[in-house]
C-alpha cells in the first residue's frame, strides 16, 4: 500500500524548497509554538524566492536600474499606485524581513558603510510596508490582506524564526549534515 502523498509532498517540489518548508515548520512549531500553516508557508516560500538574487532586486527604478536599497524601494513605491504600489510595499516588508532575520549582522555593516540604508530602521519599515501593502486590494493570486496584516502584526517574531531557521541549517552544517546552503 503507497502512502497518501500530501500536496507539500508534490514530486514537483525541488529539494530546497523542500528544506527550506521541512526546516521553517520544525523552527515556528517546535521553538516557537506557531502552527499557522499560511504564515510559515509564507516566510519559507520567500526564503526560496531569495536564493535568486534578481529576486531581492525586483523593483526598478525609473531609470531601469535595480533599486538595490530600501531607501530607494520606498522612493519607487511612492510613485505607484493600486497593486503595483501594493507588490512594492509588500516586497519592502518582504527584504526587511528577510535581511533582519537572516543576515542582522549585515544591517550593522550598513550603518558603518555610509550607505543610504543605514539609517533606515529595518523592522520599522518592514512592518509599516506590510500594513500598507495589506490595506490595497488585491486579488486571489496574491497574498491575502490578512496575511500581510499578520505579518507587519508578528514581524518581529517573524524575523526572530528567520534566525533560528539560519541557526539551525549552519548548526546541521557543522554537524555534518548534508550542506544544502552555503
Amino acid at each position: 500500500m503507497k502512502p497518501e502523498m500530501t500536496s507539500d509532498d508534490s514530486p514537483n517540489r525541488s529539494t530546497i524548497d523542500r528544506f527550506f518548508s521541512g526546516l521553517s515548520e520544525y523552527i515556528f512549531h517546535s521553538k516557537l509554538g506557531v502552527a499557522d500553516v499560511q504564515l510559515i508557508g509564507y516566510i519559507s516560500d520567500m526564503m526560496l524566492r531569495f536564493v535568486r538574487l534578481d529576486a531581492v532586486h525586483k523593483v526598478r527604478r525609473s531609470n531601469g536600474r535595480p533599486a538595490t536599497e530600501v531607501f530607494q524601494m520606498l522612493c519607487e513605491a511612492e510613485k505607484r499606485i493600486g497593486l503595483a504600489k501594493r507588490d512594492i510595499h509588500r516586497h519592502i516588508g518582504d527584504v526587511t524581513l528577510f535581511w533582519s532575520g537572516m543576515y542582522p549582522e549585515r544591517l550593522r555593516q550598513l550603518r558603518s558603510e555610509q550607505s543610504i540604508d543605514g539609517y533606515v530602521d529595518y523592522c520599522r519599515q518592514g512592518k509599516r510596508a506590510y500594513a500598507i501593502a495589506a490595506e490595497i486590494e488585491a486579488d486571489e493570486n496574491r497574498p491575502s490582506s490578512d496575511l500581510l496584516h499578520q505579518l507587519s502584526d508578528q514581524f518581529e517574531m517573524c524575523a526572530y524564526g528567520l534566525r533560528e531557521v539560519r541557526r539551525e541549517w549552519e548548526r546541521g552544517k557543522s554537524d555534518g549534515g548534508p550542506l544544502l546552503i552555503s
